[in-house]
């Protein structure tokens, strides 16, 4: 690990009882007895972080939308974005995955990216486009990026006085800073305003296989910077998943945190036969979290290369599928949790860790908590790493797959409870009549199963939760009024195989690849509800109540059965908490996968499925109003104060669909 020079200095004021941690994209000011800049600008009705703080919270105390008037909300904009006047004029560039940027807001102004990694400024009361800067990666040559495509998730905002700028983390992997106020590249960044960020790594990366789709975190002048590697092994060496600090000035690189760790590192034990001298991936694709007050970043780092297949990386094999915080000025090592040792199942940790302050057993504890794909929520003191909760090490099953050692056992948290069903049963299987019970059954016999880690198998191993979760980068929620952490969740089971590959795909002598699993008569294969959102206490670790979220008169083979009530939708759900009340949007679904002539990967295309908006109670649960909407949501809502009204935001569409921020007030 690379440690960093000096720094610049700032005082990070103590936090407003209305939030846990100061976002990392806004500098604190050490007046004595003043609220942090940050506190202020979230409290004033501003979102100037991805997930409304660096505590990734997703939590505003707005109320100016509460229970009496949310069945008033209407639309009150739409913004086109400015991706669909590039497409039509150069088809060749592709179609975007998901529009999946949530946008910031700051100062009248929100911040959002495109799938085709522009950044624009737009009226936060009008949606009129104050500017738009276009890097044109479109026009490298390389065709669509790694991994999903052209997508992008958000910006960073940063600001020093009168200095304000806007960082992006694009497709084919450029870290470009902009004059906030004009949209034009800060010279005195990188090269003209661009650091290439396929530099500086520990060995050489294709830019095939290396990508960026969440954005960046600031803590204390430093930009730590992850990164999506493909989860493929046509290369060999993979690509590092380091993680890198940044001088946020200057683009200078401060430190480099090895993800997979190195001859004479902490951990190296833990990869057996010297694997990690050619294992990649174990990247930070999510967003990161953090403690400014601390200093502090948490980061959710993923598998090691081959999701499914360890064979060629024995040993638990760390830092992959952990929870680790690092010192956001040297890069240091503060702590580490791993959530599952010798990753089999594409179990990454895929959400911002969200931090909390919560009483247990009369104790204050400045706490983190992860949600994970396997739906548990990982609890632990944010400042020592301690679990808040005992974490259990249980056995765990062998693999049958030659040459593969599965860890003997995993880490079970013994509080909270699962979210969500884990492992394959067949009281688990749908049993909407006694016949499609009987017909699930027959699906599943056809495949290995059974608990929560049955390691993938020649002949396909169910999984559930699924590759995509239990929990996905949806993430969770928090309330800082009752301590509840609010996680979204879908029954969406896969089939895990491993196989022996051709030699065009790869010089492994095994690897692994998971599909998505349809129960019968074009049902989910699970019992409902198949998607919902769990109110979790984290001061006890009690579930207060579940909703189903999604009407699941949307899936046809449920219309055909003349089922009524609320199941829910096995879709992606995104959760927004107020002052008054906890607003859901929700993804729609992807077809299979197809090839688009001229490129050489398959895509999907995003199809709407009865798309709305809901209001609930945030301590009850009950659903408060039902809006419909134009299009479903494809990334997390926000929200802030514009001209005396309170606005949600939240983007929509990609691939056949247009794409465009929607905004909702009264």
């Amino acid at each position: 690990m690379r440690k960093a020079g000096s720094q610049r200095l700032i005082t990070v004021v103590g936090l407003a009882l209305i939030l846990f941690a100061t976002p990392a994209t806004l500098r604190a000011q050490s007046i004595p007895g003043a609220l942090p800049e940050s506190a202020k600008a979230l409290s004033q009705g501003e979102w100037p972080a991805y997930a409304g703080t660096s505590a990734a919270a997703r939590y505003s105390p707005l109320r100016q939308i509460d229970r009496t008037n949310a069945k008033n909300l209407h639309i009150a904009w739409r913004w086109k974005s400015p991706d669909i006047a590039i497409r039509d004029a150069n088809p060749s560039v592709g179609p975007s995955f998901a529009n999946e940027s949530t946008p910031l807001m700051v100062g009248g102004v929100l911040y959002t990216s495109t799938s085709l990694s522009q950044v624009a400024a737009i009226d936060a009361a009008t949606g009129a486009t104050k500017w738009v800067f276009d890097p044109k990666i479109y026009e490298n040559g390389l065709g669509i990026p790694p991994n999903l495509g052209w997508i992008n998730r958000g910006v960073a905002y940063w600001r020093n006085a009168d200095d304000e700028r806007i960082l992006i983390l694009t497709a084919f992997a450029q870290m470009i800073e902009l004059d906030a106020k004009t949209g034009k590249p800060e010279p005195g960044f990188g090269a003209g305003g661009r650091v290439d960020l396929t530099q500086s790594l520990r060995r050489p990366v294709d830019p095939g296989y290396y990508t960026m789709s969440s954005p960046p975190i600031i803590v204390r002048d430093v930009i730590v910077v992850g990164s999506s590697v493909f989860d493929w092994w046509g290369t060999r060496p993979s690509p590092p998943g380091d993680v890198r600090g940044f001088d946020v000035v200057t683009g200078r690189l401060l430190w480099t945190f090895h993800t997979v760790a190195q001859e004479g590192e902490p951990g190296v034990e833990t990869w057996l036969k010297d694997s990690w001298k050619e294992t990649g991936n174990a990247n930070v694709w999510a967003p990161m979290s953090a403690d400014e007050e601390l200093g502090y970043v948490y980061l959710p780092v993923s598998t090691p290369t081959n999701d499914y297949y360890g064979g060629h990386r024995p040993g638990d094999g760390l830092y992959g599928d952990s929870l680790v915080c690092l010192d956001a000025a040297t890069g240091n090592k503060i702590w580490h949790y791993q959530l599952v040792h010798h990753g089999l199942w594409d179990y990454d940790p895929p959400a911002a860790p969200n931090l909390i302050d919560v009483t247990v057993d009369g104790k204050r504890i400045k706490a983190v908590a992860q949600v994970t794909k396997q739906a548990f929520t990982y609890v632990f003191d944010r400042v020592t790493g301690k679990p808040v909760w005992p974490i259990e090490e249980r056995p765990a099953p062998a693999s049958t797959v030659p040459g593969e050692h599965a860890s003997p056992t995993q880490p079970f948290p013994t509080r909270p409870a699962p979210f969500d069903l884990q492992g394959v049963g067949d009281a688990d299987l749908i049993d909407l009549t006694p016949e499609i019970h009987k017909e699930a059954i027959e699906i599943v016999a056809s495949f290995d199963r059974g608990g929560l880690y049955a390691p993938p198998s020649q002949r396909g191993t169910i999984q559930m939760p699924g590759k995509a979760g239990g929990a996905n980068w949806a993430g969770a929620a928090v309330d800082p009024e009752t301590g509840t952490l609010y996680v979204s969740t879908q029954r969406l089971p896969s089939l895990s195989t491993v196989y022996k590959p051709e030699p065009w795909e790869s010089s492994y002598d095994l690897v692994g690849g998971g599909q998505f699993l349809q129960g019968p008569r074009g049902l989910p294969l699970f019992k409902p509800p198949f998607g919902s959102i769990v109110a979790i206490d984290m001061n006890t670790g009690e579930h207060r109540w579940r909703v189903p979220v999604g009407r699941s008169v949307a899936i046809p083979a449920i219309q055909k059965l003349g089922i009524t009530e609320r199941l829910g939708l096995p879709s992606r759900s995104w959760v927004l908490v107020t002052g008054t009340v906890m607003i859901v949007v929700q993804m729609g679904f992807y077809d299979a996968p197809h090839f688009v002539p001229g490129l050489n990967m398959p895509t999907m295309e995003l199809h709407n499925r009865d798309p709305h908006l809901w209001v609930y109670d945030k301590t009850s649960g009950e659903m408060l109003s039902e809006m419909e909407l134009p299009s479903n949501a494809t990334g997390a809502p926000m929200t802030y104060m514009a001209g005396g009204k309170q606005f949600i935001v939240f983007p929509v569409g990609g691939g056949p669909l247009v794409e465009e921020l929607i905004a909702v007030s009264l």
